[in-house]
């Protein structure tokens, strides 16, 4: 099978290191995701992802966070069938194929057009199923979105990107376009944004994060309809229990220290 070219830069480049995480997963014996798609993609495509020096809790980061967005994702539709999914930041995730979706919903994956050009190399769209190429912070994407139900909104690793003007705008736009649903992403406490420079996939890519949050209250405040329904570190997510006893000791202490559970945290709200 033919390699596929990638030309992305810097942000959108760092999506295939999650999609080498999740692929990475994948091969181990006792995979928490499962993603099969990635490593079909990873075969596929021309680009040298050992230079992203990805490691174990890179893995661990990117697959624990995806499995909880992922089991909120099986949640909401199984309880409202005739929902729209919007995921915001799409990258090449395999979600729409991972999740079970009732027949009446609609989903759609939005990425940057050089990112969804890739994506349909990969993910042709089908019944239920559309692809947008656009800017999160184009206002007019919103358009695009039919819905005929509540809405499932999920932006995974996508906002730590934006500064905190982006995401307050972005958040109070969706909330207000949209009746109702359920918001569901990660953030980053400041320190974070503030280390990011030093890991490696970030110094090989050029991206740089900006926006980090500490007090969650501040969303609230931005954006009144939301309520918070769940936060959890992501040392604290549903899949813990399958690491190894080191890792769990560690995950152990991290969640016993305020500054250090903050430091990436998965977020659910309703509005």
């Amino acid at each position: 099978m033919p390699s596929e070219k990638v030309h992305l830069r810097k942000e959108q480049e760092t999506l295939l290191a999650t999609l080498y995480c999740r692929a990475l997963d994948s091969q181990t014996k006792n995979p928490i995701l499962h993603d099969e798609a990635a490593e079909e993609i990873v075969r596929r495509l021309d680009y040298d992802f050992r230079k992203l020096r990805i490691q174990r809790d890179d893995v661990l980061n990117v697959v624990i966070r995806a499995k909880q967005l992922d089991q909120w994702t099986t949640d909401f539709l199984a309880d409202h069938s005739d929902a729209t999914v919007l995921h915001l930041g799409c990258g090449l995730d395999s979600r729409e194929d991972r999740v079970t979706i009732p027949k009446n919903v609609r989903w759609y994956d939005l990425d940057y057009p050089e990112v969804i050009e890739l994506r349909r190399r990969f993910y042709p769209p089908r019944d239920g199923y559309f692809l947008i190429g656009s800017s999160v912070m184009d206002p007019n994407f919103v358009d695009k979105v039919q819905t005929s139900g509540p809405v499932l909104i999920l932006a995974e690793g996508l906002l730590m990107y934006l500064s905190e003007h982006e995401v307050k705008e972005l958040l109070q736009r969706l909330t207000s376009h949209f009746q109702s649903g359920q918001l569901a992403f990660d953030v980053w406490s400041r320190l974070a944004v503030r280390l990011s420079k030093v890991n490696p996939p970030f110094g090989v890519t050029g991206a740089k994060g900006g926006w980090g949050i500490d007090d969650l209250r501040t969303i609230e405040q931005w954006v009144p309809r939301l309520q918070l329904v769940r936060e959890l570190a992501w040392t604290e997510a549903l899949e813990n229990a399958r690491i190894s006893l080191g890792f769990r000791v560690v995950f152990a202490v991290v969640n016993r220290v305020h500054s250090l559970r903050r430091f990436e945290r998965i977020l659910l709200y309703r509005f």
